[in-house]
């Protein structure tokens, strides 16, 4: 069995740093064969007992120079624990990150990225609380939280509070939005979305979102033109959009401008390459515009990506 730390914290850091092994599955480490490496193992050593104090300078040291994989592992794991035990954030940081840059698919690094940067997002909003209780950062956390429990209602209250003082801030009006989508389909919550969505592009004519999300909104009810103005918008705001890509070839294909959603259709699908709704769009685009090879061949994609994903979307 791996070992743990053993440190001292209440609450729910100490609980994280209780239950995360510190070497992770990783194989047997080699003997130590030069002073230098006989230090690191001590650090090591003495992170494993809690003296993180005396620990950290080494591992910090040791960090930047291992050049053997299974030490830098080691070492990495480690100094993430003891900076996090010390408040040392941006130490934690960084190890956070060498252990991701050079261990990516380790399930070990995964686990404790996800724990170590909730508690360090746990801590901002605390401080937040804090120094800040009334600024609108502590209120958007508060609402965004609130938005995170389902709580449609009080969630748009606390948005409608930030913009009560702050009335032209970007960002708060394409939440409300948001919120009005997320409760139950109706007529007046989709007007109401679609209100805050376009009060958005008056204070944030960059925001492709909003653009986005008023495309979806006509989509939704066939009115294909604007949705393929809105779509269109959205793309040109955010090149990387790809949903707004898929979203614009959808629209055309359903307006029967087959020619105009190749183009869209094929940049999604070099963008998400696994998605089968891509591949079968772009199939009835090819297929209605005289492409009878190249619709066959995208078929044929869409069909084996399903094949491999039988509980996902169907196109």
């Amino acid at each position: 069995m791996s070992k743990r730390l053993h440190l001292r914290f209440a609450g729910p850091l100490g609980a994280i740093l209780a239950a995360a092994p510190l070497f992770g599955q990783v194989p047997a480490k080699s003997s130590p064969t030069t002073a230098s490496s006989t230090a690191v193992e001590h650090a090591i050593d003495l992170a494993a007992k809690g003296h993180c104090q005396e620990a950290l300078p080494v591992l910090k040291k040791s960090l930047a120079q291992a050049s053997d994989k299974q030490l830098e592992y080691r070492v990495a794991m480690a100094t993430a624990r003891c900076a996090m035990s010390l408040e040392q954030a941006q130490t934690a940081v960084n190890a956070l990150w060498t252990l991701k840059r050079d261990f990516p698919k380790d399930p070990e690094v995964l686990y404790i990225m996800t724990h170590y940067f909730s508690q360090l997002a746990t801590r901002a909003a605390q401080e937040m609380a804090a120094v800040a209780p009334t600024s609108y950062q502590a209120r958007e956390l508060e609402a965004e939280s609130l938005e995170s429990r389902e709580s449609w209602d009080a969630a748009a209250n606390e948005y409608r509070k930030i913009l009560e003082q702050n009335p032209n801030l970007p960002g708060i009006h394409f939440r409300l939005g948001r919120v009005a989508l997320s409760k139950v389909e109706s007529p007046s919550n989709t007007e109401e979305a679609r209100k805050e969505f376009q009060e958005e592009l008056k204070i944030d004519p960059n925001n492709a979102a909003s653009e986005f999300w008023l495309g979806e909104i006509a989509r939704r009810v066939g009115e294909w033109n604007q949705a393929i103005s809105h779509f269109t918008n959205a793309s040109k705001l955010d090149s990387g959009f790809a949903e707004a890509y898929l979203a614009l070839g959808m629209s055309l294909n359903s307006a029967e401008r087959f020619p105009e959603a190749v183009a869209p259709l094929e940049r999604y699908v070099k963008m998400v390459a696994a998605d089968a709704a891509g591949h079968y769009q772009l199939s009835m685009a090819y297929a209605r515009t005289g492409r009878k090879e190249a619709a066959a061949r995208e078929m044929a994609i869409q069909q084996q990506i399903s094949e491999k994903n039988p509980g996902g979307v169907r196109p």
